[in-house]
Parts: structure tokens; C-alpha cells; sequence
């Protein structure tokens, strides 16, 4: 046999070996993670434009379905804030605005005050024991603290899951 006559019968063999359809990996993959982004509501945090020059808080806060489904887990980052300060928080039905708000999202109790660290940021974590919502409109709100709850230091609207 030719070496050129060879080379292709090997050529052959090897694409034939290479295209067996037992040995290919799936096209795609889906994980439970990616069902958990998939059904994630964001938002951006700010202060409010009346506390121009006063206070200007900022971050981000997320809600999403838990692994079973069967509750809420909400994340909040804030940043720019006085150290050592201590601000309730939680996610409420409605929009940011007067007159917007619905009520809370859970019971209160289920949201641990944000303790702003030396740096000026704070992070809070809650598990709502609520299925996520798939549709509606929910906020998340930052107090000044638990003497003070009608002031709003920071506030953010979150976007509903894209689908």
C-alpha cells in the first residue's frame, strides 16, 4: 500500500472514531445553578435624592429561590456607609417611594440589622420562609436605624428574573 493511500485510510479511521456519537459529551449541560440565575431578582441600591450631601449609600441586594425551592434567600452588600452604624433592612412589597410600600416581604424578624463595618460596608443575608415570586413588584429597603425607621438611607427596586 501507497504511504499517501495509507495516511488517508488512517485519516478515515481516526474522524470515524472521533465523530462516535457514544463517545461525544452532551451538547449542554444544565445545572441547579443555573435555574437559580434564571429565576434571581436584582437590585441597585441608593439613598435617596433628599439625603443629597448627607448620606450616600450604595450596593446591590438579590433574591432567589433556596436549592428545594421551598423559601427565599435575599443577599444585600451595602457600601458607603458610617462605620459602626446598625440598619434594619428587609425586601417589601411595592416600589421605593411614598405611598409605594405594601409591607414587608416575610416577617421583619427574618431581616438581622446590617452592622456597617470600619470600612463603610455591610452585608445581610435572610432565608424568607416564602417560595420566590415569579411575577410583582418588591423593593428593598434600608433604615437608619431601629430608633429612626422612617427615615430611608438606601433603597432599591428589584428587577423580576429575565425569561
Amino acid at each position: 500500500m501507497s504511504p499517501h493511500r495509507t495516511l488517508t485510510v488512517t485519516l478515515c479511521l481516526l474522524a470515524a472514531t472521533a465523530c462516535t456519537p457514544s463517545r461525544q459529551a452532551p451538547a449542554v449541560q444544565v445545572s441547579a445553578q443555573d435555574a437559580t440565575l434564571n429565576s434571581r431578582w436584582f437590585a441597585n441600591l441608593a439613598s435617596p435624592g433628599s439625603l443629597a450631601g448627607a448620606v450616600q449609600m450604595n450596593g446591590s441586594a438579590s433574591m432567589a429561590p433556596s436549592p428545594d425551592g421551598a423559601s427565599t434567600n435575599v443577599t444585600l452588600n451595602l457600601a458607603n456607609a458610617s462605620p459602626g452604624g446598625v440598619h434594619p433592612w428587609a425586601v417589601h412589597r411595592g416600589q421605593c417611594g411614598a405611598g409605594m410600600d405594601n409591607g414587608v416581604f416575610g416577617q421583619d424578624e427574618t431581616y438581622r440589622a446590617l452592622e456597617v463595618e470600619s470600612d463603610g460596608h455591610a452585608n445581610g443575608t435572610a432565608t424568607v420562609p416564602l417560595p420566590t415570586p415569579a411575577t410583582g413588584r418588591y423593593f428593598v429597603v434600608v433604615l437608619a436605624s431601629a430608633a429612626n425607621p422612617e427615615t430611608i438611607v438606601a433603597c432599591g427596586n428589584l428587577a423580576p428574573p429575565t425569561q
